[in-house]
């Protein structure tokens, strides 16, 4: 029986703790087969980010061909974009119905607040949402996103994404859930440690994996918030590197 598919779209992170690295990593630990187009290749550390190179954008076309072409593609998720041709060439492939069960996770800033993104790009993210299954903003981006698309407040967020939108809360542990109209609170335990590298990327490649792997969105949803709590507090006490240190993926 073969593994179903999954594809992340983002950046490199070569301390492997965010990015590409941690959506891999989680699509391995929960049974999925992971592919990847690179979106930029960062230079960046437990302690933030030095420098980021984005990838041009019609090579980043070129890699999504050479995935969606051969390879079964069964959910899709996007982190890192890095600038307004990207969200755009991804926006296309998304608008053409050749990104299955799209999870949008809009990274602007990294946890240790560098910029991950182009000034301005941030309306791109708005035509790209149009097309998710799941939006992953964490309560910053969601902020950025409510003042671009000119709502009054964050409770008309939910409409940006005609299907599910998690905004996930990060010292409170709490996620607010959007789905047909309503918002629901969807509950975590709070872990205290600095080992938080990373987490916004497990978060939504284990809701991508989980639509990979057939589950409705909301188990999907639910079953991630569990996989990155186990994550943490199985790295809780880790000391790799001298400031925000990764996540676990995988279970010891």
């Amino acid at each position: 029986m073969n593994p179903p598919v999954a594809l992340s779209v983002a950046g490199s992170d070569p301390s492997g703790g965010a990015g590409v690295a941690a959506d891999l990593a989680t699509f391995a630990a929960l049974g999925v087969h992971g592919t990847a187009t690179i979106t930029a290749v960062t230079a960046q550390n437990t302690q933030g980010v030095q420098g980021v190179h984005p990838i041009p954008a019609d090579f980043v076309a070129r890699q999504l061909d050479s995935v969606l072409d051969d390879l079964p593609v069964a959910a899709v998720k996007t982190g890192m974009l890095a600038n307004r041709e990207i969200i755009a060439v991804v926006g296309d492939y998304a608008a053409a119905s050749r990104l299955p069960n799209l999870v949008v996770d809009p990274v602007m800033v990294s946890s240790t607040g560098d910029r991950l993104l182009d000034s301005g790009a941030e309306a791109l993210y708005l035509e790209l949402l149009k097309h998710a299954t799941v939006a992953t903003p964490n309560a910053r981006e969601a902020v950025v996103l409510q003042a671009t698309a000119g709502l009054a407040d964050l409770g008309n967020l939910g409409r940006l994404c005609p299907g599910w939108m998690v905004v996930t809360g990060e010292a409170a542990a709490v996620d607010q859930v959007h789905h047909d109209g309503d918002w629901a609170e969807l509950a975590g335990e709070v872990i205290a440690t600095a080992n938080d590298h990373g987490t916004g990327c497990t978060f939504a490649a284990a809701v991508a994996a989980g639509l990979a792997l057939g589950k409705e969105p909301r188990d999907a949803i639910v079953a991630a918030k569990r996989f990155v709590r186990e994550r943490i507090a199985q790295s809780a006490a880790w000391q790799i590197g001298s400031g925000r240190g990764p996540v676990a993926h995988l279970l010891g």
